[in-house]
């Protein structure tokens, strides 16, 4: 079949584009098997999927309201502070915080809502007898842009039975999370956030080399593209917290690539480094260089493991040039010993926000960007193929130094 009609099955991928008051996001989603006939996709996109050929892609601008549900005044109401469930969590106590997540089930004597929810809700605004709790969707009341790209499109038997997939709630599943809410800074930084169960020096626990892969080649080949897409050639890079695998595109050629880690080991197998340096951030977050040194700095699978996380990027934007990029990115995959606490409390795409916060409010950067990449197969030579059958999804934010 070389070109698509109604009863179409095919591979695509989609990608949604959406702006906040924080900056530019973009959300990639990898369908693996797409039923025109049968599952659920926007009219105005459907109509413009029909009669076309593997590599075309299509896009619509969807209104406020018209992607998904307009915003609705009765999803957001007050609740007594009683009603929040602090022991809803048996290994610690949760606190309600502004503009962060919780699932619907912490939530005591609300009309539909059973402790097994897990759905996330808002908390908007948090004061000493109550709470404003937002059951909206994040990104309600935002205009939408999806664009849908056809990466193959296969023979299709008669078979009309089988599940039916809404991808326009799966698209945005987790989307809009790492935003702020009315532009009020998220309050990520109160409860102990950068403690963590392993607290021995980091230069002890990473003492013997970890020649182990963060990131299946699916994954890897994501963070390079993206990487291939921010940096140019001859540009001086710094890769903090760097380690054995590059993640560096493989072409461009740099003016210099100075990699910081914990490891000397690691970091002589690493074949893109022109200089390499042991330094432990956590013990000392300042940057051994000079004033506007780089020209980008990389931090990749490494930025949950941060224990002072605004001065880091106090410095990063201190040994930056002027324009000068700072690109963070992550996955779900760490060691969660040294994994800092308010990492592995938040969804996913909260991550993306907590990153967000650490660009705002360290000072020197503009231009703030999130990407997620999700549902590429996974490849077969892949530890986990067999039980995971999706890649790693990749994370991204980036800024420009001011």
């Amino acid at each position: 079949m070389t070109k698509t009609d109604a009863n179409s099955l095919a591979a695509v991928e989609f990608q949604l584009r959406w702006k906040s008051e924080d900056g530019e996001h973009t959300e990639c989603l990898h369908a693996g098997k797409v039923n025109f006939w049968r599952d659920i996709l926007p009219k105005p996109l459907l109509e413009k999927l029909v009669d076309r050929s593997v590599g075309d892609s299509v896009k619509h601008s969807f209104g406020v309201g018209e992607g998904l549900p307009a915003l609705d005044p009765s999803k957001r109401f007050r609740v007594r502070r009683s009603q929040f469930d602090e022991g809803f969590r048996p290994e610690a106590l949760t606190h309600p915080r502004p503009g962060r997540f919780y699932p619907k089930g912490i939530l005591k004597g609300v009309a539909n809502v059973f402790k097994a929810n897990m759905e996330p809700f808002r908390c908007a605004e948090v004061a000493e007898s109550e709470i404003l709790v937002d059951f909206g969707h994040p990104l309600a009341g935002k205009e939408l842009v999806v664009q849908v790209t056809l990466r193959e499109i296969m023979d299709k038997t008669a078979v009309r039975s089988g599940p039916c997939t809404d991808w326009m709630e799966v698209l945005t599943a987790g989307p809009g999370m790492q935003a702020r809410w009315n532009g009020q800074p998220t309050d990520f930084f109160s409860d102990d956030p950068f403690g963590r169960s392993d607290e021995q020096p980091d230069g002890m626990f990473y003492d013997t080399p970890r020649f182990v892969n963060h990131l299946d080649g699916a994954a890897l080949g994501v963070v390079r593209g993206l990487h291939g897409q921010l940096l140019r050639d001859g540009d001086r890079v710094l890769d903090l917290m760097s380690s054995w695998t590059s993640h560096l595109p493989p072409g461009l050629s740099f003016g210099s690539v100075t990699g910081l880690g914990l490891n000397a080991e690691e970091l002589a197998r690493n074949e893109r480094l022109t200089r390499a340096m042991v330094h432990d951030l956590n013990e000392n977050p300042a940057l051994p260089f000079e004033d506007g040194s780089f020209d980008a700095v990389l931090c990749t699978v490494s930025v949950e493991y941060l224990t002072q996380p605004l001065e880091v990027f106090r410095e990063v934007g201190r040994v930056l040039r002027p324009g000068g990029c700072f690109a963070v990115t992550f996955s779900n995959r760490w060691f969660p010993p040294k994994a800092v606490n308010v990492w592995q409390q938040l969804h996913e795409y909260e991550r993306l926000g907590l990153v967000s916060e650490y660009f705002l409010r360290s000072g020197p950067f503009g231009g703030v960007t999130t990407h997620s990449v999700r549902g590429l197969p996974r490849p077969q030579d892949d530890k986990y193929f067999g039980e995971v059958p999706t890649s790693d999804p990749v994370y991204g934010v980036w800024a420009y130094r001011r």
